[in-house]
């Protein structure tokens, strides 16, 4: 039986229900003291059934499936406003002609973007870049974190809690350095990556096949969002080599994930990366300011706002509408399956749930579980099976006021041991702030918005500018250290690294002992009542 049917039938018996503690509600001061008939009560509960049925994700059969997300794609057209149907038609309409002239248009409407691309000297150039290319939701959207952004304020400021000394008469010559670094099993020619991003079409038209490119121009290893915009076979024809890491979310239906997972290893990625911070979504009030949708709607504001940035407008306009091509069936626009893929996010999604998760992945490559910011949850990934502990507060879109990843590196580092791989990600927007999370305890570290602004701005060349710019000040920041390789700064980290006591985070908690415990071993002392 078709899903549809299961869910017209569902809701026959929640109104029968509705019907029947409505009657017993208004005969309830006419009878309190009778007890109900033993048929309304199972009435009662099957209707509660029913209810709670009705409210959770669909069957997981690719039948049913479609028809979840045609009845989701049908819900979401009709719920446009006459002006939002008058204006998808118009750009639907027009969609032929913009492509066709995309090829003289394009270079005119994008000549000021490539040159702030090229005049860029570090991130935050991108960044100014990115905002006047990109629409103004998307760059909200970007930028943006959770609540007042003291979080990400504070991910940004963290590195500058520490300070190294520089080394003189070290012999360290420019063509000394080896940077190579294994990351998820796979190499890659510098200490950090790509980490992943959903629907990354929204910034640039080229979406993650240019970021793909420019990682495989730099030789780094890159991990692709389950949200993709681009196929998987795309990325991996871009960076056959490098783009082998999938990240997941924690979805609901485990059929849909497995799916996911078999298509995921038939194209070769080897290293699987659970994004556990996302379950909740954060409340982000730059987006509701900007009106943001995921693609546009085609609101009024968002019009208005289209015909400040044209370039991105116009390349919007001429390519094929996105979609989130790693989803199976999922063939419609990304506006027509918001709903759906809401629905799929599982908040209740725990460890036993990880551990199936781990065990379908196999002996693929190895699993790291992102969005780590405690020693004990590190400690319990590791005994649960990840190979890889993946600190992130997701950019700080999440919890206002969660922990600097940067702060918290050290208590994971010990938690976890020297053998663990260590990944961080969080505030980078400097190649000095990979050397220092190097220092600190990260094994490699995922970069983020830094390579996002840098597609916003230009596609693959701003792509490109970003990692030329971290790479260049990473090897800056080593030969200044003198140090040739990762390992001789690890070793040295001690005795160049000085971090700033007034920035230490103390963990306050029930036990008393433990009070005033300092997230950074650098600074701490015994807790109280022990012996150093």
């Amino acid at each position: 039986a078709s899903r549809a049917a299961t869910m017209r039938a569902g809701a026959q018996l929640v109104q029968s229900g509705v019907g029947a503690r409505s009657l017993a509600s208004a005969a309830a001061p006419k009878a309190a003291a009778a007890a109900p008939p033993h048929e309304d009560i199972v009435a009662m509960r099957k209707a509660k059934v029913a209810e709670a049925a009705a409210t959770k994700p669909k069957s997981s059969r690719p039948g049913a499936r479609a028809e979840e997300m045609e009845d989701a794609a049908a819900k979401i057209q009709g719920g446009k406003s006459a002006w939002q149907k008058f204006v998808s038609g118009v750009v639907d309409g027009v969609r032929p002609v913009t492509k066709a002239m995309a090829p003289i248009v394009m270079p005119i409407l994008d000549a000021p973007a490539r040159r702030r691309v090229e005049n860029a000297c570090n991130i935050e150039d991108l960044q100014k870049a990115a905002e006047l290319r990109a629409h103004a939701m998307v760059y909200g959207y970007l930028a943006g974190g959770a609540d007042d952004e003291r979080c990400l304020r504070r991910s940004v400021a963290a590195f500058s809690d520490v300070e190294l000394r520089h080394a003189v008469l070290h012999g360290v010559g420019n063509n000394d350095l080896d940077l190579n670094t294994k990351i998820l099993g796979q190499d890659s020619k510098m200490p950090y990556f790509i980490t992943s991003c959903a629907g990354q079409r929204m910034f640039h038209a080229d979406g993650e096949v240019a970021t793909a490119r420019a990682a495989k121009k730099h030789g780094l290893h890159m991990a692709l969002s389950q949200l993709t915009t681009s196929t998987f076979e795309d990325v991996r024809e871009a960076h056959p080599d490098g783009a082998k890491t999938l990240q997941l979310y924690v979805w609901r239906d485990r059929v849909l994930l497995k799916e996911v997972l078999d298509r995921a290893k038939e194209v070769g990625f080897t290293g699987l990366a659970l994004t556990a911070d996302f379950s909740w979504v954060g409340n982000r009030e730059r987006e509701t300011r900007t009106g943001f949708t995921v693609p546009p709607s085609y609101s009024m504001r968002q019009c208005i706002d289209a015909v400040k940035s044209p370039a991105w407008t116009y390349d919007y306009m001429s390519r094929v509408p996105y979609g989130y091509k790693a989803v199976p069936d999922a063939d419609f626009p990304a506006e027509s399956l918001v709903d759906f893929i809401a629905a799929q996010m599982k908040p209740e999604f725990d460890w036993k749930d990880a551990e199936w998760l781990i065990q379908e992945w196999g002996d693929q490559g190895p699993v790291a579980l992102k969005g780590v910011a405690s020693g004990a949850d590190a400690a319990r990934a590791v005994d649960t099976g990840f190979k890889s502990i993946w600190v992130s507060n997701h950019g700080g879109r999440q919890l206002e006021d969660s922990v600097a990843t940067f702060d918290v590196l050290p208590e994971v580092r010990d938690a976890v041991g020297p053998d663990v791989e260590v990944i961080l990600d969080g505030g980078v927007r400097r190649g000095l702030d990979i050397v220092k999370a190097l220092a600190r305890g990260a094994d490699s570290v995922a970069i983020g918005r830094a390579y996002l602004f840098g597609l916003a701005a230009g596609g693959e060349a701003g792509v490109d500018k970003a990692l030329s710019i971290l790479s260049r000040d990473v090897y800056l920041a080593m030969g200044l250290l003198g140090c040739r390789t990762v390992a001789e700064l690890k070793a040295k980290a001690p005795e160049c690294m000085l971090v700033n006591a007034s920035s230490a985070r103390r963990q306050c908690a029930v036990d008393r002992s433990r009070a005033g415990y300092t997230l950074q071993p650098s600074l701490q002392g015994p807790p109280s009542g022990q012996s150093a």
